[in-house]
Parts: C-alpha cells; sequence; structure tokens
C-alpha cells in the first residue's frame, strides 16, 4: 500500500509581488536558529528567511514564563555543537535565550527573522517547483506572501497559544484560579497561597521548588509517579578541565561526547536490564524523601524510558517535600468543588490556586494548510522518511528531535542532512525533490508514528491519529535512536531509489564532472 499526500496538476499559484527566498525557515526557536546557522555555512550562496509568530527569538524557552523554568536535560548536548556552553549543565530560560542571542549575533541571523508572521498557508506549485506561503502579521494583521525553492519547518511539536487541560466536573464551582504553565499570567500572586499542581512531570518538578518558598504549601497531585533523575548542577569533568586552561571549544566537545557516552549506556540498560535502573532511579529518590515516600508516591508502574525522564538539579522538589513546603497525593479526581479538588479516594484537597501541568497540544507542523498542486495534503496519509520528509510532499524537511537524548542533537545532525541534499540537488541541476516508497517497500503495513508500547507520553497519544505514518523499516521511521543516526544520516544515498528529482542531470553525467 503506497500513502502519499494527495495531488494533482495545478497552476502556478499566484505569488506577484512576493518575497522569494531559496529557503524558508518556519520559527526561530532552538530548531531554526540552529538550522539556520548550519545553512549559512554550509550553503553560503542560498538566500533565506526565517518567519516567527512570536515578537522574540527563542520558542518554547520565549513563550513560556511560569517560575523556575529550565531544561530538563543538560545544555553540553541540549546547546548547539558549533557554540560552546560555559554554564552549569541544566540551566534556566534566561540563561538559554542569552546563549541563542549569542550565537544570532555571532551569526549574523537578526536580519534574516520576521518576526510577528503567523504563517496560515503553504501551497506547493510543481509547474512554478515552488513554495508560496501566506503569513499574516499579528501586529497589523497584514497579509504577507513569500515565495521558496524549500521550506525547514523547525515550529515544533506542541501549539504556543494554549496548553493541554482536561475537562473535570465541577471547574466552573471552583471559586479559585485555575492557571495553565504555558500561559502563565504575570499578575498571579500566590504569596501564603494553598496551591494544588496537578501533574508529575518536568513541569510541575520545576514548579513546586520554584514555589514553594512563598506559597503558603504546594501540593503536586499527580495521578501517577514519574521517574526523576535528582543529582548535582555541575559537571566535575567541565571543571576540572577549565581548572587545568583547557580550551571552551575542547571542554564542549570533551564534556559532551562523554554526556552522550553516559546517556547511550542509561538507555540501553533501560531496555536490557530495565529493573536495575529502575532501582538505580529509585534510589535517587530515596536518598531524599526516604524509601516509604518513595514507595507510595515517586514508583512509577511502568519501565524506565516509555515516557521522557526529567533531571532535577540538586533533587530540589525532593528537598521541599522533606522540608514539609510541598506534599506529593496520589489520586484521581472525582471533581472540582468551590474550594478545591475532591479526590475519587474521598480526599478533599483545598486550593486558592490550581495548576494544571497537564502536558501540550499536539501540533503538526504548525497547523498550518498544506497544499500540494492544489489538493490539502493529510499528513496523517503519509509515510515518513526518517521522520525529516514525507512522501508526496517535495521540498520540505520537518525537525522532530529526540525523546530520549536531547532535542538539539538531532538539528545538528539535519543541518548538515539537508545542506548535502540543498547542495545535491544543485550539483544535479534539480529543482525539487520528494521521496517516495520502493517496490521493496510496497506490501508494508502502515504503523502508527511511534509504537506506545516503547514510548507513551500523553501529548503524543492524544494526537497521534493526525501523525505521519511509519513503515517496518528504518528509512521509514524515526528511529529516536541519535546512536544510530549520527552514523546513518551522514551515510544516506542522495542517490537512492526513495529520491526522486525533477530537472536532474544523470548519475553518469555527475561522475564525468
Amino acid at each position: 500500500m503506497t500513502l502519499t499526500a494527495e495531488t494533482h496538476s495545478g497552476a502556478a499559484p499566484d505569488h506577484i509581488g512576493a518575497e522569494h527566498f531559496d529557503v524558508l525557515i518556519v520559527g526561530a526557536g532552538i530548531s531554526g536558529v540552529g538550522s539556520a546557522v548550519h545553512l549559512k555555512e554550509q550553503c553560503p550562496g542560498k538566500s533565506f528567511v526565517i518567519l516567527d509568530s512570536q515578537d522574540h527569538f527563542g520558542g518554547t524557552w520565549w513563550t513560556h514564563k511560569y517560575p523556575g523554568i529550565r531544561s530538563d536535560s543538560d545544555l553540553y548536548t541540549f546547546g548547539y555543537r558549533f557554540k560552546p556552553w560555559t554554564g552549569t549543565p541544566i540551566a534556566t530560560a534566561d540563561k538559554i535565550l542569552a546563549y541563542m542571542g549569542e550565537v544570532i549575533e555571532e551569526h549574523d541571523l537578526d536580519r534574516h527573522i520576521r518576526y510577528r508572521h503567523k504563517i496560515g498557508k503553504a501551497r506547493w506549485s510543481s509547474e512554478a517547483n515552488m513554495w508560496t506561503v501566506e503569513a499574516t502579521r499579528t501586529d497589523t494583521g497584514e497579509t504577507k506572501t513569500y515565495t521558496a525553492n524549500f521550506l525547514w519547518m523547525c515550529q515544533g511539536y506542541y501549539r504556543h497559544e494554549e496548553g493541554y487541560t482536561p475537562e473535570w466536573p465541577g471547574m466552573d464551582a471552583f471559586k479559585g484560579r485555575v492557571v495553565h504553565p504555558q500561559t502563565w499570567p504575570q499578575d498571579l500572586d500566590y504569596k501564603g497561597k494553598k496551591v494544588v499542581v496537578i501533574g508529575s512531570g518536568a513541569t510541575a518538578a520545576t514548579l513546586i521548588p520554584s514555589m514553594a518558598d512563598e506559597a503558603g504549601h504546594v501540593t503536586m497531585l499527580q495521578r501517577s509517579p514519574t521517574y526523576f533523575v535528582p543529582g548535582r548542577n555541575v559537571d566535575d569533568l567541565a571543571d576540572t578541565l577549565r581548572d587545568l586552561e583547557i580550551p571552551e571549544t575542547w571542554i564542549h566537545e570533551i564534556v559532551r561526547r562523554q554526556r552522550l557516552k553516559m546517556g547511550q549506556l542509561f538507555t540501553r540498560r533501560s531496555f536490557e536490564e530495565p529493573e536495575a535502573v529502575k532501582q538505580e532511579l529509585l534510589a535517587g529518590v530515596s536518598a531524599f524523601v526516604g524509601p516509604e515516600i518513595t514507595e507510595q508516591h515517586f514508583t512509577p508502574k511502568y519501565r524506565p524510558w516509555r515516557q521522557r525522564i526529567a533531571f532535577v538539579p540538586e533533587g530540589d522538589i525532593f528537598q521541599k517535600v522533606r522540608e514539609g513546603k510541598a506534599s506529593v497525593v496520589t489520586g484521581e479526581i472525582e471533581r472540582f468543588t468551590e474550594k478545591g479538588i475532591l479526590l475519587k479516594s474521598g480526599e478533599v484537597l483545598e486550593a486558592d490556586i490550581v495548576i494544571t501541568a497537564t502536558g501540550f497540544n499536539l501540533c503538526v507542523l504548525g497547523d498550518i494548510a498544506f497544499e500540494v498542486d492544489g489538493a490539502p495534503v493529510d499528513f496523517s496519509k503519509t509515510v515518513t522518511y526518517r521522520g525529516m520528509m514525507f512522501t508526496g510532499v517535495p521540498n520540505m524537511v520537518w525537525v522532530f528531535g529526540y525523546f530520549r537524548a536531547s532535542w538539539t542533537l538531532r538539528v545538528d545532525l539535519m543541518g548538515d542532512f539537508v545542506c548535502r541534499l540543498l547542495n545535491h540537488m544543485d550539483a544535479r541541476g534539480a529543482t525539487k525533490v520528494s521521496v517516495r516508497l520502493r517496490p521493496e517497500d510496497e506490501g508494508l503495513a502502515p504503523q502508527p508514528w511511534i509504537d506506545p508500547e516503547d514510548f507513551n507520553p500523553g501529548y503524543l497519544m492524544r494526537g497521534l491519529q493526525a501523525m505521519p505514518k511509519r513503515l517496518d523499516k528504518a528509512e521509514w521511521r524515526h528511529t529516536q535512536d541519535y546512536w544510530t543516526e549520527r552514523k546513518v544520516l551522514p551515510a544516506i544515498d542522495l542517490d537512492g531509489a526513495e529520491f526522486v528529482y525533477a530537472g536532474a542531470k544523470a548519475p553518469e553525467a555527475i561522475a564525468a564532472e
């Protein structure tokens, strides 16, 4: 069975008066900024523009304003390979934004970024071999039109304007305030207040210690526990190398490699010896709160790495629990009441403020209305090529990072791949590239984008039906394996049967040049 975006022959789009670029990058967050650096360095002749709906670079690190917001993975691997990180391994949003700002300044990217541009439509024309992109200026309401030979989608994977909050009975009756961290109100006063944080992921683990000293009391209400890794927010190897006056570029590369090696070992062990890894993780928590609380509230039912594992610097959330400034309740919500939350167990949690740290709304390619030759694209009916390209959708790549390693690792790998692809197209004289299933792929049954038995966070399970399909071959799925992809992606044969070029030179002609 061949799944492709539905296409038909169509006229070239009306692009009179549009600004044209060789490459249009969507998003000025961690992916878009990194991709732009790779494009500028590896394809110096290409013109490009970056469109972002926000009024500032940074993506997540700009839109999220909740107390204590920080990375949940280390900046030696979350940072770019080309820009040394000199701070603590786990960093707050302001430090990450400062780091990204330095990258933008050092690579003269600011003049390429157009802020307050919310993209609504993207139309591909096979007659013109070109994308036409319509964006609305969020400050003026003006519609701006751009054309581009190639789209580089770096817009992230969730809707920035609204987080996911379940509908519980009685929410309208609650006399307090309900807040989602993704849209944190700057006027929220929680000093001396009773606060309930619903959720047990990285956001909850960040909020609770940040609020606990000022709030009257903070309760983490969880349906089920999550794995965490508490530890010191330092890197002894990096500090030792600095004492030896080793150059920062060397330190960044050495520490990066060490952390990647440790991550590879940890991931492998979580599959091969999950019980041992589980006990090690629980021992780290028990060192702060003791075995009884660990067993009652911090022992997940699933094996490690079926959901993302957040690093907790200095074990701060566990320190607040131990100090009595925060507590944990495990149970299910029956309904909200005027004064708080009634659990199915009958327990009542009184609250002045309820914070729903309950996750994201998955967003497939920015909720942009895509068309190929006049026909709407339904990405759920496409097959993904290594989680980067889609059958039937020409001249476009999508940056989607790793669940079990830092997101930015794939930004760097894909930067190399896309630039190599663009240069290869130029060498062939090609103006169009798409991917298609090969004869040996035709009989493979389409499967969900990711195996829920392997990885199953709530936001992904809620939106999985809208994602592209995968096949039971490495070429047609996002493997989520950085340690394999760092070798495989650079070795991809761009003249393989899965790639289709238009306006291409014959391979023998290329070889003769």
